[in-house]
């Protein structure tokens, strides 16, 4: 069996035939083909910056915080505090790779300062907002003519915390309700990159009788919501206007919500963070943005 291509790279290598190789390692881990073009975005303006015959071997922290400095004040070109941020890291993971596989001798980029950059704080759903939400809901499930499908997807949303986009690719056969363990919910992704979002939620009994209920009324037969997005996102902001909600009740809004009830109840973090589905990196900004959502007090 031939070696794959990364194996030959030394420190005498430029920097071009470095980067397609960490374009096939990338790849060969099953790293999401947005996050390798994103990555080897970035890499490529540092190629263009430094000269041809640059090796990996000679480049220093100087020469990395030069190229920084270049893309803020002399490329010419916009570089917002998010994308200057994305570009650190980029720089920070190819170099901390080629020095942990001892393709260089030291981490050039290891001392390179990661500029944060922290989005707004979400909005979130109060106490009483969310009780008078989930009132609204069960008049609709109780009403002579029921319907359990708005309670059935805010509760959903509100209890598991999982986005949009994973709430429309929901199956029948991701609810299992014969989990001698306990019935649960096995949120799936079709791409091999995002394999590890995938995760098993724990399902209240409460939602079981109501997602029984709207079975039985709607009759589903693949989807969970077979409806369009827009549509769902429609019986949220229905369910909003009927309780006078000023907020716009949104998926996003359910997410944040369910994470910091689990949060202030005392979740263990790393817990939360693995119902998110979101990696370690990401859970820095979230778990900041959810003690500032509770209150509590930061550091300095």
């Amino acid at each position: 069996m031939s070696e794959s291509p990364e194996v030959h790279i030394s420190s005498s290598t430029t920097v071009l035939p470095a980067i397609k190789s960490w374009e096939l390692f990338l790849a060969d881990q099953g790293r999401s083909p947005y996050t390798i073009k994103a990555f080897l975005g970035d890499l490529n303006l540092l190629a263009s910056y430094l000269s041809p015959d640059t090796t990996i071997g000679s480049i220093s922290t100087n020469d990395l915080n030069r190229f920084l400095n270049w893309l803020q004040k002399e490329r010419n070109v916009p570089c917002s505090p998010k994308s200057l941020a994305r570009r650190i890291t980029s720089l920070k993971a190819f170099f901390r790779w080629l020095a942990q596989s001892g393709r260089i001798a030291g981490d050039p980029a290891e001392k390179v300062v990661q500029q944060s950059v922290i989005s707004p704080i979400p909005q979130v759903l109060s106490d009483e907002e969310q009780e008078k939400l989930v009132q609204a809901a069960m008049q609709h499930r109780n009403a002579q003519k029921p319907d359990a499908r708005p309670y059935t997807l805010f509760m959903l949303l509100l209890t598991t915390g999982i986005k949009k986009g994973e709430c429309l690719a929901l199956n029948l056969n991701h609810v299992d309700l014969e989990n001698p363990s306990g019935k649960v919910l096995f949120v799936r992704y079709s791409s091999s990159g995002s394999r590890y979002k995938e995760r098993k939620i724990a399902l209240t009994n409460d939602w079981v009788e109501a997602f029984k209920e709207y079975l039985e009324q709607y009759k589903p037969s693949d989807q969970v919501f077979p409806w369009s997005p827009r549509r769902l996102e429609y019986l949220l902001e229905d369910l909003g206007k009927e309780t006078g909600l000023i907020k716009h009740l949104s998926f996003d809004m359910c997410r944040w919500t369910c994470a910091l009830n689990d949060w202030k109840s005392g979740e263990d973090r790393d817990q939360i963070r693995q119902k998110l589905g979101i990696s370690k990196i990401q859970w820095r900004e979230v778990s900041l943005k959810l003690r500032q959502l509770a209150g509590e007090q930061l550091s300095a």
